[in-house]
């Protein structure tokens, strides 16, 4: 293991550092190790909160001025694909800005944005508003891609050995995230109006700042030779980035049509609806940890988790409405277990994707630094941010076509029962 207080760059895995890693990490953190969970806790939390709160009530809220399903889809869509492009350009550019101050001021603005979403309400109803709600998403979008491609590179620099376990334990505050924003961001909305969830979260995200200025260590590392151009023309990592994406797109489907369904289905009031995402945020928060535990400690089930993972995640989705043609009554307590065990699969494919991308690119030149850790972080957030993209666009678009029950249908199977096939063709994924 690295000494405390200076971590080098990764190394690959496999051989005695990896065991001596181990047994000195189950002895001890060091001081800035420490300070580098309690960084990226922080952010995991506050900007999951953050980018949570809207599902309950926003959709409803944009009906309200006008905003057709395609276009709150879009809405929810455009984050992602801002996301992507500043992702790309923030991992080539990291070790240039910096680490540290890329983290802090993507943390800075994302709040200052989130607080900026509040008053929409203010905004005349039709395009005027939808302008607005895109050019504050898309701000945001950026922000977040500055803040989570430089988390995810010093936590890599911190914990060389140990990638996939520490960020599976990290993953609880992003789910305790994911699992705090809609319900109170429902009971906000409901006991205060709509301004209330973003100035409340927004003031908190900014709360943080000054805490990661003061304790979040800076890291320095040369330039790197090598392009994501030749990273993801590896045939493995070009099929685990589609794993990636896939699994965003899962994701981001339910963003813009989950809340109108439950609604419409079961008439649950807006406070209410928050806790149907409960289900999948849950079960996610709980199970990362083990997943990532496992990724790092039998990199031979890495392949398995990826197939069954994917599998599972296809059948959830046809059984979500569920589609007609199973002649099965919809009803929420099936809803609310089919996302818990969502929530499990997408757990078994994600965390093997970070130390997989990161091994292939060890393995075909790439240098051991913040560098190389900034493209994997950048390519793995542009792939995520494709899906999360496609994802709530397609999905708004298919829920106002054919309804939740066949758009989930749709998007299931085509996003994970082709991952197994590619996944087992691939000889060492």
């Amino acid at each position: 293991m690295d000494a405390p207080g200076d971590p080098e760059g990764p190394r690959p895995p496999g051989g005695d550092g990896r065991l001596a890693g181990a047994r000195e990490t189950a002895r001890r953190l060091s001081r800035d190790q420490l300070f580098v969970l309690i960084s990226t806790a922080s952010l995991n939390l506050g900007s999951m909160m953050c980018y949570s709160i809207l599902g309950p009530f926003f959709p409803q809220e944009a009906e309200k001025k006008g905003a057709s399903n395609t276009v709150i889809g879009m809405i929810f869509g455009c984050y992602a694909l801002f996301e992507l492009v500043a992702s790309l350009v923030f991992g080539k550019y990291l070790v240039h800005v910096g680490a540290k101050f890329m983290f802090v001021a993507g943390m800075f603005v994302s709040g200052g944005v989130t607080i900026l979403f509040g008053v929409l309400d203010q905004v005349p109803e039709g395009p005027i508003f939808i302008a607005m709600c895109f050019l504050v998403r898309v701000t945001d979008a950026i922000s977040f891609a500055a803040a989570i491609t430089a988390s995810s590179s010093v936590l890599a620099k911190a914990f060389p050995n140990h990638v996939a376990t520490v960020m599976g334990s990290l993953e609880i505050f992003s789910g305790l995230g994911l699992v705090l924003g809609p319900p109170l961001g429902g009971f906000l909305y409901q006991s205060f109006g709509y301004e209330m969830p973003f100035i409340f979260l927004g003031c908190a995200l900014l709360l943080m700042v000054p805490l990661n200025m003061c304790i979040l260590p800076n890291y320095e590392s040369a330039p790197g030779k090598h392009s994501f151009w030749k990273l993801v023309t590896s045939p493995k990592v070009a099929l685990i980035a589609f794993v990636i994406n896939a699994l965003s797109s899962c994701f981001g489907f339910l963003e813009p049509t989950l809340s109108l369904f439950v609604v419409e289905k079961f008439n649950l009031p807006a406070g209410y609806v928050g806790l149907v995402f409960l289900g999948l945020a849950l079960s996610y928060t709980i199970s990362s940890p083990l997943f990532g535990l496992l990724s790092d400690k039998m990199p031979h089930l890495r392949k398995w988790l990826l197939v069954f993972g994917s599998l599972i995640t296809a059948g959830c989705y046809m059984l979500l409405g569920p589609v007609p043609v199973l002649h099965i009554k919809s009803q929420l307590w099936l809803l609310v277990l089919v996302s818990v065990i969502n929530g499990i699969s997408a757990g078994m494919s994600i965390f093997p994707t970070f130390p997989e991308i990161l091994d292939c690119a060890y393995e075909n030149g790439f240098e051991e630094g913040l560098s190389t850790l900034g493209l994997v972080s950048g390519l793995i957030s542009a792939m995520w941010s494709v899906g999360a993209f496609v994802g709530p666009t397609l999905g708004g678009f298919l829920y106002e076509k054919i309804g939740f029950e066949w758009a989930a249908a749709v998007q299931g199977p085509s996003d994970g029962l082709v991952l197994p096939t590619g996944a087992l063709q691939e000889e060492e994924i």
